[in-house]
């Protein structure tokens, strides 16, 4: 053996030995293995990884025989790692800060969501409609935990991100990344369009007055067991880790004032609301200390959203707030009182309480006025641009570049103000020696910068230069300016532009990226990547913002684009009309394309095409924003484009899927049925799965109502849309041998995804085309076996009775499809009775009666001018009455279920004879009495009360009977305007009881 592998071996085996790290799948083998790894110090891997890993293994898809992909199985293995991810959470007691910062957004949203399968929430039901007093403990605490985390993350997504360097491509990697970023930004959209129930479900938090409980590991343990193992302990019972309601309410509070603040860049007067909340939570943590709390609040922060909210919603009442700098700042840079403003900063200079931060964000909203024409800016930047220089000396900062750009023309006004701030900065008595001797470096360093002599003569004069420096180093200074060489004046150089600064390639690099950014004028953004090529050639300038996104069909195009100037115009032009497309900014977006197109025009017949193609869509998106919401047709130019690009048939050009989607519902929307019908090639309805569903829709509504004989499209699209909504049913054996049935959401099976088809709805306006969709999801939703309360709809009777094949059916999706298409129908119009009732036989089937009842009563009130004129009988049909009579008796409203009893077309004495026996009714009960018409029920209950010794009940009883209009013997037509005028007024009592 040599010397040196001698020397290496003893190096070696005198090496510590680092244990193995612990695999996940360890885990499954060893039951006790987790408690005993988290309880380590330093556990390998730490707990986030091991959440992270479980729940990547349990997600993770399986292949058939047949090399197909499929969904992760529902089985055992699957269902014990999300529940050793859901201990390892509970081991991290739920603490959002701890897993926001370890967890991607996908994997914490499979967490919680896990949590509320766990914790007994029903899938599908909103959170909003729930009430949390109700519920157990740790089921409430599920919910609140779910949306304060939707909150926070809605608020944590609108911070600006720094993009992260790109390494060596590698095509996996890129491929997950862009999957993730994909997902995210899906369940990002998702948040932000249920972000006005999770704040509801907040506010209603704060309402409750009561600890709740969160899940550890223990009773993780506990709801995994067999229901007989448990020895009595339930969810509702305290076995969890206890969290105070102050507790609560501090968290809840600080994350409402979190969101509330961030949508005050929208709409200023939520701040009130962020403010109320800030405050709320800087008095509970006064009250209970900061240590007392389960979860963590960064008080700096915290400190820092107080002021900024006092400062946003100061008032002249408000003296606290007034007197602070940040609500003076405000003030003078809202009323333009620019002289108060610089002595503020004057002031600031010698108290220092003001960060460098927002003095430079004052100073950059100074330069931007500046530039956009008002001249009278000028001053106060140099100014306010002086005040934070001598700051920055003083702090032992470097000068900030735009000094020296404001300084290139040094004149007598200059001087003496940059003069007075150094004075007024500085308390020469009470001041130590090192800042004494950086305010001397500053003054002796501007006079060798001077060119002119007398300039330099009135700081060298100045009583507090004479102060600061000695007199041999005032000598020296003399001394050095006279050997000094001659230089070049810099005053006879114009100032042209902004990049005729001093500086380094770099800074200035980094100010036109930062122009770049956001300019939306194509021939600035032009000019600027002309000078930024000119600088370097080594950068790809498209990528240096995270916010320019083009589809990937487009991006493999204008990528391949060899000239690298041309690939940045064309990459970044095209991202950032997309950007403004979605911002609904239709008017740059319309300059950024139109450039776009002139630019490739001279290249690529196939950009061409794609930049022809988005001025498309964004024209139909114009016109719907625009004159489309007044109900104005559009021009016939437009509709023959949107037949043109469906009709489109040029090889290799790349399209977006969305624009077909548009296209489609456009037609639909315009009522271009005829084409749809008639016109369309088959070809394009056979490749194009749009084409063919809209041609299906248009063809049923055209054909509305029909005879039977022409129920053969409706039944072709009932046929489309249940294949949608199969699922691809399969056996496999378990290892008990035990055969298990397993579905596949999101098959394959039809002409596109559930998803796909909800989207696709969602962009349709058409009330028919609404109706007929609607009318198909509820019918389907009908079809199941253990339906029991039916919902009714419009056209309900043209669609086929029975499926061949029930069981292939995924009919919880299509529960979750109808309530979601109703919400959007409503939000086109919601006052169409027909879609009212819809929703209120959701709510009724879903056994939410007083919401049902308030929906009924809805659907009523917008068809009969709020009851003042007869509800159409179509309208409160049998079957509605009596839903409302249920409703009523299962809310305790007896008096109520008497009084609908008589809307039926054959008064149900049965029925309200019962309500009238019960004693315990949670309605205003004899003062209802004046609202019944019927002579019998009224006899009923002067009985009733004279039995129950009742007397002042049966006398209101007695007198409502004696009423002359009530008599038999009156006219048909006196009776039956005496019943309409009271059902009138029990109506409009209802209404403004459920409204």
């Amino acid at each position: 053996m040599s010397a040196e592998a001698a020397d290496r071996e003893a190096a070696t085996s005198s090496r510590p030995c680092t244990p193995p790290q612990t695999s996940w799948f360890e885990f499954l083998l060893e039951e006790a293995l987790l408690e005993q790894h988290l309880q380590k110090p330093s556990p390998d891997p730490p707990p986030v990884q091991l959440i992270v890993q479980f729940l990547e293994q349990a997600s993770k898809p399986s292949v058939n025989e047949q090399n197909q992909v499929q969904p992760p199985p529902d089985n055992k293995r699957n269902r014990i790692l999300k529940l050793l991810a859901l201990k390892v959470a509970a081991h991290l007691k739920w603490d959002l800060d701890v897993l926001e910062k370890s967890l991607s957004v996908p994997v914490l949203n499979m967490l919680l969501n896990e949590l509320l399968c766990i914790s007994k929430v029903p899938p599908g039901t909103k959170h909003v409609d729930v009430d949390l007093s109700s519920l157990p403990p740790t089921t409430a605490m599920a919910i609140l935990l779910y949306n304060r985390w939707a909150i926070r993350t809605i608020v944590q997504s609108s911070f600006p991100v720094k993009q992260v360097k790109p390494g060596p491509p590698q095509l996996n990697v890129m491929n997950q990344m862009q999957q993730e970023k994909e997902l995210t930004e899906n369940i990002l959209k998702v948040l932000k369009e249920q972000a006005a129930d999770s704040i509801l479900v907040l506010e209603g938090a704060l309402k409750l007055n009561k600890d709740l409980y969160v899940h550890t590991i223990r009773t993780l343990d506990l709801l995994a067991m067999e229901p007989g193992m448990v020895n009595g302990e339930t969810e509702s019972s305290t076995a969890g880790l206890k969290i105070s309601a102050e507790e609560i309410q501090c968290q809840v509070c600080y994350d409402l004032g979190a969101i509330y603040f961030q949508q005050g860049s929208t709409n200023p007067a939520v701040h009130e609301n962020a403010k109320e909340k800030f405050f709320k939570t800087k008095e509970l943590i006064a009250k209970n200390g900061s240590s007392s709390l389960h979860f963590t609040i960064d008080e700096e922060r915290l400190a820092g959203y107080c002021q900024a909210c006092g400062v946003l919603t100061s008032s002249s009442d408000d003296a606290s707030q007034q007197a602070t700098p940040y609500s003076q700042i405000h003030s003078c840079m809202k009323s333009g009182n620019y002289q108060d403003l610089v002595n503020i900063f004057l002031e600031d200079n010698l108290a220092l309480s003001l960060p460098v931060q927002f003095r430079q964000s004052v100073l950059r909203e100074l330069f931007q006025k500046a530039q956009q024409g008002d001249d009278a800016l000028d001053e106060v930047c140099f100014k306010v641009c002086v005040c934070n220089t001598v700051c920055d000396v003083l702090q032992g900062q470097t000068i900030d570049i735009q000094f020296c750009q404001l300084f290139l023309k040094p004149s007598k006004e200059k001087i003496d103000f940059l003069l007075e701030v150094c004075s007024r900065s500085i308390n020469l008595e009470n001041a130590s020696e090192a800042l004494k001797r950086k305010m001397a470096a500053f003054l002796k360093n501007l006079c060798l910068g001077l060119e002119d002599l007398q300039l330099v003569f009135m700081i060298s004069s100045h009583e507090l230069f004479i102060k600061l420096l000695k007199d041999d180093e005032r000598k020296l200074l003399i001394d050095q300016m006279r050997k000094r060489s001659p230089r070049i004046n810099l005053c006879t150089k114009p100032v042209t532009s902004f990049y005729d600064i001093p500086a380094s390639a770099s800074v200035n690099i980094g100010q036109l990226e930062h122009q770049l950014i956001l300019s939306v004028d194509p021939w600035r953004i032009r000019q600027i990547l002309i000078e930024l090529h000119g600088m370097t050639s080594e950068r790809q300038f498209w990528t240096i913002s995270n916010k320019w996104e083009v589809p990937n069909v487009y991006g493999n195009v204008i990528l391949g684009i060899k000239d690298n100037l041309t690939r940045d115009l064309v990459y970044i032009l095209m991202a950032k009309g997309l950007h403004c497309c979605v911002i609904k900014d239709f008017v740059h977006a319309k300059q950024l394309f139109a450039a776009c197109l002139e630019l490739v025009t001279e290249f690529s017949p196939k950009l061409r095409q794609v930049m022809l193609n988005e001025m498309l869509l964004l024209d139909i998106y114009t016109h719907e924003a625009g004159a489309g919401v007044s109900g104005e047709r559009p021009p016939s130019d437009l509709i023959s484009r949107v037949r043109g690009y469906l009709e489109m048939r040029v090889p290799d050009i790349p399209l977006r899927q969305v624009i077909a989607e548009e296209c489609v519902a456009f037609l639909l929307n315009w009522c271009e049925n005829e084409y749809l019908t008639m016109q369309v090639p088959l070809p394009l309805v056979q490749t194009n799965p749009y084409v063919k569903l809209g041609q299906l829709l248009a063809a049923t509504c055209k054909e509305l109502p029909g005879p039977k004989e022409s129920r053969r499209t409706a039944k072709d699209l009932w046929e489309v849309v249940v294949q949608i909504c199969s699922v691809s049913n399969q056996h496999k054996r378990g290892n008990d041998g035990r055969v298990s049935l397993i579905k596949h959401r999101e098959s394959t099976l039809g002409i596109m995804y559930r998803s796909e088809l909800l989207s696709f709805i969602k962009k349709l306006r058409e009330p028919l085309v609404l109706t007929t969709i609607l009318s198909l999801f509820v019918k389907l939703h009908n079809v199941r076996e253990d339906i029991v309360n039916d919902i009714a709809a419009e056209h309900i009777s043209i669609w086929p009775s029975s499926i061949p094949n029930l069981q292939s059916v995924d009919f919880e999706a299509v529960a979750v499809t109808v309530k979601e298409l109703v919400s959007y129908a409503l939000t086109i119009n919601a006052n169409n009775h027909f879609w009212l009732i819809i929703q209120a036989d959701i709510y009724f089937a879903t056994n939410q009666y007083s919401a049902a009842l308030h929906y009924y009563l809805q659907a009523g009130a917008v068809c009969s001018d709020f009851f003042n004129k007869m509800v159409p009988p179509d309208v409160y049909t049998d079957q509605v009455i009596k839903r409302m009579i249920k409703c009523c008796s299962l809310l305790n409203c007896h008096t109520q279920v008497a009084i609908l009893c008589q809307f039926l077309r054959e008064v149900d004495y049965k029925t309200a004879f019962k309500a009238l026996q019960e004693q315990n009714s949670h309605d205003a009960m004899d003062s209802y009495y004046e609202y019944i018409w019927d002579v019998t029920i009224l006899e009923y209950l002067t009985y009733l009360h004279h039995k129950r010794g009742e007397t002042d009940k049966r006398q209101i009883a007695i007198k409502a009977i004696g009423q002359t209009e009530l008599n038999a013997s009156n006219p048909e037509e006196v009776l039956q305007l005496a019943a309409q005028r009271r059902k009138k007024k029990f109506l409009q009592a209802m209404a403004k009881l459920y409204f």
